[in-house]
């Protein structure tokens, strides 16, 4: 038998038995089906939600300065003294002055001054606890002799000036010196006009909202004066002063603050009979202003 004869059976046996082995082999198990969660298919197009554009707030009506003007006259005919009063809307910057740029004495008004000056120099957070209380009953109660040692501590009528300098302040002016058992702070000249610019300069003072906090707490006997201007539920921070003049016995009432922390009220009267009758003329004075700022709401 020839070779050929003899492999190529062989290479078939060899073949046949592969393809049975091949037939033995477990196959590759299917990957298991992705489940498909169903759609909604809607053929509703996707509206975009309409957007609701506020209605802008009604302008203030201006303020009729001539109207006002003329009722301020009518209220002083029969109230003696010399009268300066200015009021701003700091929202919306409507302005009344009324003798704005009339010199005249601060009182106890200065003592806003005395603490805005030392917070503009010191942080309140760094201040020693005896000058944190001088400043609380100074503006909470008048305190005079707080008020003398936070002088010394700005440096008196220089310290003052240098941070009216920087508050914008353009007429007022301290005296040096001692007045009977107190500092001269008391007789500091100044105008409405500036103690408005000094009202306004709060934001922008580091601590400024602890002058308005202190104002707002001012002890109840002492809460007369801008507050006679505001609507039931407004918030008022406040400080008033009264000085009798020795040289006549006639009365410097005044009054400076915030209605709402919107409206810069400042009142300075001088030459008052009585300090009640100073502290009245003061009251209808704000009141009438303020009338023609805007109506409190009715009920």
């Amino acid at each position: 038998m020839s070779p050929r004869r003899v492999v190529l059976p062989l290479l078939a046996a060899l073949a046949l038995a592969a393809s049975a082995a091949s037939h033995d082999l477990p196959r590759p198990a299917e990957p298991a089906p992705v489940p498909v969660r169903a759609v909604a298919v809607t053929s509703e197009p996707v509206r975009a939600r309409p957007q609701v554009v506020p209605e802008p707030e009604p302008a203030d009506p201006p303020v009729d300065t001539r109207k006002l003007t003329k009722a301020v006259k009518r209220l002083l005919k029969s109230r003696p003294g010399r009268t300066s009063i200015t009021v701003e809307d700091l929202r919306g910057k409507r302005v009344f002055r009324f003798g704005g740029k009339a010199v005249l004495p601060t009182a106890s008004v200065a003592k806003v001054d005395i603490l805005m000056a030392l917070l503009r120099k010191e942080r309140w957070d760094r201040l020693p606890q005896a000058v944190k209380r001088d400043a609380e009953i100074m503006i909470r109660y008048s305190d005079n002799k707080a008020a003398d040692r936070l002088w010394e501590r700005i440096g008196r009528e220089a310290g003052l000036a240098r941070a009216n300098r920087a508050f914008g302040l353009k007429a007022t002016t301290a005296v040096p010196g001692r007045c009977v058992d107190l500092y001269c702070w008391g007789i500091t000249r100044t105008t409405t006009n500036d103690q408005v610019r000094l009202l306004k300069y709060l934001p922008r003072l580091d601590d400024g909202a602890v002058v308005r906090r202190l104002m707002r707490r001012v002890v109840p006997e002492q809460k007369w004066g801008v507050s006679a201007g505001a609507c039931a539920g407004e918030r008022v921070a406040l400080k008033n002063g009264w000085l009798k003049h020795v040289a006549n016995d006639l009365w410097a009432i005044t009054s400076v603050g915030l209605i709402a922390d919107r409206y810069a009220v400042a009142v300075l009267t001088e030459d008052n009979v009585t300090s009640e009758a100073g502290i009245a003329k003061v009251e209808q004075l704000v009141e009438t202003v303020l009338d023609g700022f805007r109506a409190c709401p009715k009920g």
